[in-house]
C-alpha cells in the first residue's frame, strides 16, 4: 500500500466495515436501505477533514466535491453532517481506541503522559455568551506564558505517538494531577500492568505514584530543583511527547477546534485524535519509515 490519503481513507472503510463495525453490532444494510451516506463513510470523511486542516465544517464541505469527491461522491448538508458526526462520535472513539490496539506501538511496555491546552474563547464576550460555560473555564499555559479560555487535553500515547488514553477536563476545576488520577481509573485509558508511565515533574504526587502502583504501573517524571535528580528520567521524552502534540496542534488542529456546544467539542477533539491514530496504524500497515508522519495524508 502506498501512503497517501486516499489509501489511508479506504483502509479505515474497510477496517471498520469488515471489523470494528460488525464486532459492535453494526448490521450491513439490507438493499434499498442504504442512508444517504453510511457511517462509515462518514467517519471516513471526518478523518480527511482533519488531515486536509479544514477547522470550518462548511469550508470543507465546499472543498470535498473537489478533494476527495471521487471516493465519496454522495455528501450532506452541513447542519446534517453536524449532526450526524455528533451521534456518532461514540464510534469514533471506539475506532480510535480499537486502531490503537492494532499497532505494534501497543505492546509496549512505556506510555508518555502530557497536557495541552484546548482554546474555545479568545474575548471576554464569547467567554460570557459561551454555551460552554460551566465546561471550560481559565488556565495558564506556563510553557507559552499564556492564558487562555478553555479545556486542558490530557494524553497518554506509546513512544510511537499513538493515543491510547485521554481526557479533557477544565484547568479550573482539576489540575493536571487531579486529572491523571481520573483518566487513569478509566481501565480503558490504562496500559497493562507492569508498564511505566514517563510524565515531566508537574506530575509530583506521592498519592498518584501510589495509586499507579496499586494497579502495577510504576511513574517516572522529571525531578524537581529541590530533589536530588536519580538519573533515570528519559531526556528523550520532553522533545517525543512535544513533537505528538505539535502533531495535533499543527497539523491537526486541535488547539483551536472551534466549537459552540459540548458535544461539539468533544466530537471535535476525538476527530482528531481519530486522525492521529487512523495515520500512525495505516504507517504500520505499510511499513513505513516515520510511523508518526502525517506528511503524506494533508494534501
Amino acid at each position: 500500500m502506498d501512503a497517501d490519503l486516499d489509501t489511508l481513507l479506504i483502509a479505515l472503510y474497510v477496517e471498520l466495515t469488515d471489523h470494528l463495525m460488525p464486532s459492535l453490532g453494526f448490521a450491513r444494510p439490507d438493499a434499498g436501505g442504504v442512508p444517504e451516506v453510511t457511517d462509515a463513510e462518514l467517519v471516513c470523511l471526518a478523518v480527511a477533514q482533519a488531515h486536509l486542516g479544514y477547522t470550518s465544517e462548511r469550508r470543507w464541505l465546499r472543498a470535498a466535491p473537489k478533494l476527495v469527491g471521487h471516493l465519496f461522491p454522495r455528501l450532506l448538508s452541513q447542519p446534517k453532517y453536524n449532526r450526524r458526526l455528533r451521534a456518532l462520535s461514540s464510534l469514533m472513539l471506539k475506532a480510535m481506541r480499537y486502531l490503537a490496539e492494532q499497532t505494534a506501538g501497543s505492546f509496549d511496555a512505556v506510555r508518555l503522559m502530557d497536557s495541552t491546552k484546548i482554546i474555545c474563547g479568545m474575548s471576554r464576550e464569547t467567554v460570557k455568551h459561551s454555551n460552554l460555560f460551566g465546561y471550560c473555564g481559565y488556565g495558564y499555559d506556563a510553557s507559552h506564558s499564556l492564558y487562555f479560555w478553555g479545556m486542558r487535553l490530557l494524553l497518554l500515547v506509546t513512544a510511537d505517538g499513538t493515543v491510547s488514553g485521554f481526557l479533557l477536563f477544565s484547568p479550573k476545576q482539576y489540575g493536571e494531577i487531579e486529572a491523571a488520577r481520573l483518566m487513569l481509573s478509566v481501565p480503558a485509558n490504562r496500559p497493562a500492568p507492569g508498564s511505566t508511565i514517563v510524565a515531566d515533574k508537574g506530575f509530583r504526587s506521592r498519592i498518584l505514584a501510589g495509586e499507579l502502583a496499586e494497579l502495577g504501573l510504576m511513574l517516572v517524571r522529571e525531578a524537581q530543583q529541590n530533589e536530588a535528580d536519580p538519573g533515570v528520567y528519559p531526556k528523550w521524552f520532553r522533545q517525543r511527547v512535544e513533537s505528538v502534540i505539535q502533531s495535533l496542534k499543527g497539523q491537526l488542529g486541535i488547539e483551536h477546534p472551534g466549537a459552540h456546544q459540548p458535544d461539539g467539542l468533544f466530537t471535535r477533539v476525538i476527530q482528531r485524535l481519530l486522525a492521529l491514530n487512523t495515520a500512525i496504524w495505516h504507517n504500520w500497515q505499510i511499513g513505513a519509515a516515520h510511523k508518526r508522519s502525517l506528511i503524506a495524508y494533508d494534501h
